[in-house]
């Protein structure tokens, strides 16, 4: 009986090719997706060279003895089947991915101590707020009529994105024209147009931490995506993160590609204006006449591009508009009971001090002993029902906040595990101080925490290699949004982007970022196509189904 075939190998023991179709720099979700959809839709043999031991970016998972924990899918929105997001991950993994609805409540806001569990759906959500914020009514239908409106102008901002440079140059202003006056204003502005009730207006906004700006400083445009990304509930995938790369490396595989860690990239080789490969931190060339980087726009620019190459992009001059995201703490907790035994919720707990997050956000900037601006809460193994076939009597939760790269800033460049005892004396303050939030929120779990670990902006920096630790890539404020070299395609023939720096942080962003990328190196619009693939799937599927039970009924 023929071996599986291996999701991915170690670079030095791989017999790599010297040439291939194309390169990806990169194994997260807008690297995968590129891969994946140029290996379906065009036969290309693509290698995706993963810098770190593991693969998937931030829909990898870690593990430790008895537990497992996902470092960035917390949870998904728009995955009902049949919508264009749920279309687009069926393809991708050619069904192979299972997703578990969070159920009527998947958020829970608290603020002050006031709790707003936000329920599904939009006429639900809008009658929600309605009874909890009498008198605002007309604000409310006023909020949610402008985030519809908004969104209905990002399909002609995206689509200029793909298009030719020259068609660019002359449609490009127009199909940015509608999505730049939602974009430009940011979202304070926006919502206090609507009403004055700061807790009504932090209640609206309070999922900011999706993408990491106060109302005040984020683009109003990025907080219409992530609300209407959430208004048909939350999901999760079925096995954890680490089930979407599991999932979509297959089709990878099939046309010849493969998926190789411990695989870092040196340069991206550029010969006279256009992209012949990548050197390898070995010295080896893989050539490749597509690459494509899903590093982020920073680290293509300033670390992998010589000198030289990227100067002549004019790059490093435009990039001073654009800023790196927040970075965060993330603590990792682990119980020996399962989730029905605590009676874990599925639902999301977002934590507030009160209603005003830019003073509080500005005062951990300021100070790393500040109060936690917000604290985020998940329960993964509540969300995931094969997680106790895989850890039985086992459960686990994590909880985000942000904080300052300034306060880690002189432990750059150290060894993990070996970053001296006031390292290790600040993250143990700050764990035992998220642990207090903990208890105080789900105050079933005091006294039966069995393992916690706290990840710092260091780790962020040690597996995606943002230089300052971000999560979120590039900031989304109002003038992120105005820069038009965002896109797939850069000024060197051959070299593309993708990932959340082309569209917006998140999976989901993350994810449509890919599908661009790939629609540019191809020079076709994707999403038609797999939206149409998709529906042929789901035909097929539901003819097997057909099929099995006709020759079930025979046999019987």
């Amino acid at each position: 009986m023929e071996k599986p075939k291996k999701l991915f190998e170690p670079y030095r023991r791989f017999p790599v090719a010297e040439r291939y179709d194309a390169v990806v720099i990169g194994s997260g979700m807008g690297g995968l997706t590129t891969a994946a959809l140029l290996a379906r839709y065009a036969g290309k043999r693509v290698l995706v060279l993963e810098r770190h031991y593991t693969v998937g970016g931030y829909t990898h998972v870690f593990h430790r003895p008895g537990y497992e924990w996902d470092v960035g899918v917390h949870y998904i929105g728009d995955m009902r089947p049949r919508s264009a997001l749920r279309s687009m991950f069926d393809v991708l993994t050619e069904g192979r991915l299972e997703w578990a609805d969070m159920g009527e409540v998947y958020d829970e806001i608290i603020i002050g101590g006031e709790t707003y569990r936000l329920p599904r759906g939009e006429k639900r959500l809008k009658a929600y707020l309605k009874e909890r914020f009498p008198g605002e009514e007309a604000a409310i239908d006023a909020y949610f009529a402008t985030v519809k409106k908004a969104l209905a102008t990002s399909l002609p901002y995206h689509a200029d994105k793909v298009i030719p440079p020259v068609l660019s140059r002359l449609i490009g202003p127009l199909l940015r024209r509608k999505f730049l006056k939602y974009s430009d204003r940011t979202t304070r502005e926006v919502v206090e147009s609507f009403t004055k009730n700061q807790k009504l207006i932090a209640v609206l906004t309070s999922r900011f931490g999706d993408y990491g700006l106060p109302p005040a400083e984020s683009s109003f445009i990025i907080d219409a995506m992530v609300t209407n990304h959430y208004l048909g509930g939350g999901w999760y995938p079925v096995g954890g993160s680490g089930r979407i790369a599991e999932a979509i490396i297959p089709a990878i595989q099939e046309k010849g590609g493969a998926v190789l860690i411990n695989a870092e990239v040196a340069e991206i080789v550029v010969e006279k204006g256009r992209t012949k490969g990548v050197r390898m931190a070995d010295d080896r060339i893989i050539e490749a006449p597509i690459v494509v980087s899903n590093a982020g726009v920073f680290n293509t620019f300033e670390h992998l591009l010589s000198s030289h190459a990227s100067k002549a992009t004019g790059m490093p001059a435009k990039m001073k508009a654009l800023r790196p995201s927040a970075a965060h703490l993330s603590l990792y907790v682990g119980l020996k009971e399962s989730a029905g035994e605590l009676g874990l919720p599925k639902a999301n707990k977002w934590v507030y001090p009160d209603e005003f997050p830019e003073k509080n956000l500005a005062a951990m900037r300021e100070s790393i002993d500040a109060d936690f601006p917000l604290v985020y809460i998940s329960f993964p193994s509540a969300k995931d029902p094969d997680f106790d076939s895989r850890h039985p009597g086992r459960a686990t939760i994590e909880l985000v906040t942000f904080a300052p790269w300034s306060a880690f800033a002189k432990w750059d460049g150290t060894r993990w595990k070996k970053r001296g005892e006031d390292y290790d004396a600040l993250k143990e303050r700050l764990a035992t101080r998220l642990l207090d939030v903990l208890y105080e929120q789900v105050p079933q779990v005091k006294g039966k925490v069995d393992y916690y670990e706290l990840s710092t902006p260091l780790s962020t920096k040690n597996f995606t290699n943002y230089q300052h630790g971000e999560i979120y890539g590039i900031d989304h404020t109002p003038q992120r949004f105005r820069q038009k070299y965002l896109r797939p395609r850069t000024a060197i023939a051959g070299l593309y982007l993708t990932g959340q720096d082309i569209v917006s942080c998140g999976i989901a962003g993350a994810l449509f970022g890919g599908v661009l990328s790939a629609s540019a190196i191809l020079g076709k619009n994707l999403i038609p196509v797999i939206v149409k693939s998709a529906q042929e799937q789901a035909r097929s599927r539901v003819k097997g189904k057909d099929v099995e039970a006709s020759t079930q009924a025979v046999q019987g």
